[in-house]
């Protein structure tokens, strides 16, 4: 399987099967494309909408979904969107977009890249980091992984509690949540900002020093993420980012 298709990948028609309430500002739902879609761990797809005057606009949306799962985008209204209102008024069960991809090849992990690793989410950069939790549990694979993943509050906690089920295994997995505007919900759980200390003693909780280090996020978190991992003694070559928003 190889990690990026060409920059020419061509859209294709998808149709929505199904759709689900994440948080009261995500959504996710699910597409069955009309030609065979094959992806890695922490890729992402292009989204095409076309209005009736034909002004076109487009998205990128990670893959929550693991490699051979088919396709699950995560996607959080923003009201001042232009897509993203559609998929959460309008679109339904049935209805048919176009999309491309699958899309990226720095961001990605496979069973073959090994571990420990450690992701670092913040919102919705949630979603591809889960897309490699997933493969990693259908794989059934014991590469340590720890997650810090920062949310607001607990209910905006993006699938919130599939993550809470597969810390619960102790396979290898440890979860960290961290609420920046409300206390922690878990004993385990923080009530700040990321920073260094958090970074290191995540690090802490793996076996050994981490192989790679993923962060995902707006901007500014992906910036201070990077920043407090690698102040905790994570190497900046180890460190991939993935950025939306500004």
């Amino acid at each position: 399987m190889t990690a990026e298709p060409s920059p020419q990948s061509p859209w294709q028609a998808a149709t929505i099967t199904r759709i689900q309430k994440r948080t009261p500002r995500v959504a996710s739902f699910w597409f069955q494309p009309t030609r065979p879609f094959a992806h890695l761990a922490g890729q992402h797809v292009d989204i095409r909408l076309t209005a009736p005057d034909g002004y076109q606009a487009r998205r990128s949306y990670s893959i929550a979904s693991a490699p051979g799962g088919g396709i699950e985008l995560a996607i959080e209204r923003l009201d001042d969107g232009e897509v993203s209102p559609f998929f959460h008024d309008v679109a339904a069960v049935g209805d048919e977009i176009k999309l491309r991809g699958p899309l990226g090849g720095h961001f990605i992990w496979e069973e073959s890249d090994g571990g420990p690793i450690l992701l670092v989410g913040g919102g919705s950069g949630v979603v591809p980091l889960m897309a490699m939790l997933r493969h990693r549990t259908l794989r059934n694979t014991a590469v340590p992984v720890a997650l810090i993943f920062s949310a607001r509050v607990w209910d905006e906690v993006i699938f919130r509690d599939e993550l809470i089920g597969l810390d619960d295994r102790r396979d290898g997995f440890d979860l960290v949540l961290t609420l920046t505007r409300e206390p922690a919900r878990r004993p385990s759980d923080y009530s700040r900002r990321v920073d260094a200390r958090m970074m290191a003693q995540a690090v802490e909780r793996l076996p050994k020093a981490p192989r790679l280090a993923y962060v995902c996020g707006a901007n500014a978190f992906v910036s201070a993420a990077a920043d407090a991992l690698i102040g905790a003694g994570v190497p900046a070559g180890l460190i991939r980012t993935e950025r939306y928003g500004v």
